[in-house]
């Protein structure tokens, strides 16, 4: 009797170290990035050009972020927000393809604080390395204009195998669909069927394009779900958080390289192994440099006062249904074009565009570049003998210093409320909020965007 009450007794205690042990190991990351995605195009926000069965399904497993926004539409600031946690201004990448500062510190850094493996596979587009020190792992292209279709997954799945007793934290950064748009089959989409978004000049040019562009985001899904299943087959998709992001938006007129939604508004999906929300949408006002934040309060560990973003897991975990008050914006034009500063400040009603040189014309080299051939060209052409194609044209290139738009009935933009009196205060509160925060910054607005050699 005396033997069987210790083996029970030590089989109750093995029990409780197993369960203790499985609750203090620390959970996986898998964070999915791709370029220059234009969200309005997945099925699950809506889209009806492409079918993006593998995201869609995520979306319906997950949380769905409807608020995400990016505060400067180009490769490099984005990912240097999301790995730093710091706005463009503090961690340096407030211009497209610049340094970060070299005493920040990085999503790598933190994490392997907490005794995680953190690897990238694909596009890196940051620098100097001291700051973004990715175990580099083969599989994904990381050049967004050497573009093949091709990608393997032994490198990926050895790394999230390599070691049980470590956790993981590994980004995967596809190239797609970052232009040139050459992954895919556009013949699988019938031109004249496609629904452009309303700010489109609509001609056959633009439409022939779109077709490339929506081949890449087929072509991304594919990608997307060959990942997910990738995990499936370690056995770990059970112990891992699992993120969706669209980075910033397309290579069209009013998306990347400005501070329209067309550019700000990021696809974003979250799939907790703890089943958080999944599921579920939310309306709460987040941007990327909140990611980092998040992930380190996810993980147990603590956030530094120094890190600017701002943890939503009391979202994610369904006791908060709001987050920020506002979110911010910066673009800096060069080297992408002549300068053309623009800051932007948003709450969940609002959003306000202070252009800081409306004087000036508005030019960006890859899409309006005379001397290459595009569907630019065919717009600027069009808008010589059609109203509607100049009106989309004059919108692109000549700016007023202030817009203001109602987000919630003005999803895309369109109608410009600065003139209105009644939105006067609006407009003043937020202007203010703006300053002070740029102010904050060190922000010195058309100063930071100016030629400087490089």
């Amino acid at each position: 009797m005396k033997n069987k009450i210790l083996f029970t007794a030590a089989l109750t205690t093995c029990y409780a170290l197993s369960v203790s042990a499985q609750q203090s190991k620390k959970p996986n990351v898998l964070f999915f990035i791709a370029d220059d995605l234009a969200r309005n195009e997945l099925g699950c926000y809506g889209g009806e050009n492409v079918k993006t069965p593998h995201i869609d399904r995520f979306a319906k497993e997950g949380v769905r972020f409807n608020r995400m926004f990016s505060s400067t539409t180009m490769c490099a600031p984005t990912r240097a927000s999301i790995y730093t946690g710091l706005y463009p201004v503090h961690n340096g990448v407030y211009k497209n393809h610049g340094d970060t500062k070299p005493e920040v510190k990085s999503i790598v850094h933190y994490f392997q604080e907490m005794g995680y493996r953190v690897g990238l596979t694909g596009k890196t587009h940051f620098r100097p390395r001291s700051v973004y020190n990715f175990e580099m792992i083969e599989g994904f292209e990381p050049n967004c204009v050497k573009r093949t279709a091709d990608y393997t997954f032994n490198g990926i799945s050895g790394f999230m195998k390599r070691d049980d007793k470590q956790p993981f934290c590994l980004v995967v950064c596809s190239t797609l669909p970052h232009a040139p748009w050459t992954v895919g089959d556009p013949a699988q989409f019938e031109p004249e069927k496609l629904k452009l978004p309303p700010h489109f000049v609509d001609n056959a040019e633009t439409r022939e394009a779109l077709c490339k562009y929506l081949a890449e985001v087929a072509a991304l899904d594919q990608q997307f779900g060959d990942v997910l299943e990738t995990l499936e087959k370690t056995g770990k998709e059970k112990e891992t958080l699992v993120i969706f992001s669209g980075e910033q938006g397309p290579q069209f007129p009013g998306g990347k390289w400005t501070s329209w939604d067309y550019g700000q508004k990021s696809a974003f999906i979250i799939k907790s192994p703890e089943g958080y929300l999944n599921g579920k949408t939310t309306e709460a006002v987040v941007q990327y440099e909140d990611v980092l934040p998040t992930l380190i309060d996810y993980a147990g560990g603590k956030i530094p006062k120094e890190m600017e973003g701002e943890s939503f897991l009391p979202v994610l975990k369904g006791k908060k249904s709001g987050h920020r008050k506002w979110a911010y914006g910066v673009h800096n034009n060069v080297p992408e074009g002549t300068p053309y500063p623009i800051r932007s400040i948003r709450n969940d009603s609002y959003k306000l565009i202070v252009n800081l040189t409306p004087e000036a014309s508005y030019f960006e080299k890859h899409l309006m570049n005379p001397n290459k051939e595009g569907y630019w060209d065919t717009w600027v052409r069009d808008a010589k003998s059609n109203d509607v194609a100049k009106k989309w044209v004059d919108r692109y290139v000549t700016r007023p210093e202030i817009e203001l738009y109602d987000t919630e009935k003005d999803p895309w933009e369109l109608t410009n409320l600065a003139s209105d009196q009644k939105m006067k205060p609006i407009i003043d509160r937020m202007k203010k909020e703006l300053f002070n925060w740029m102010k904050q910054q060190g922000d010195t607005g058309k100063a930071l965007d100016v030629e400087t050699g490089e």
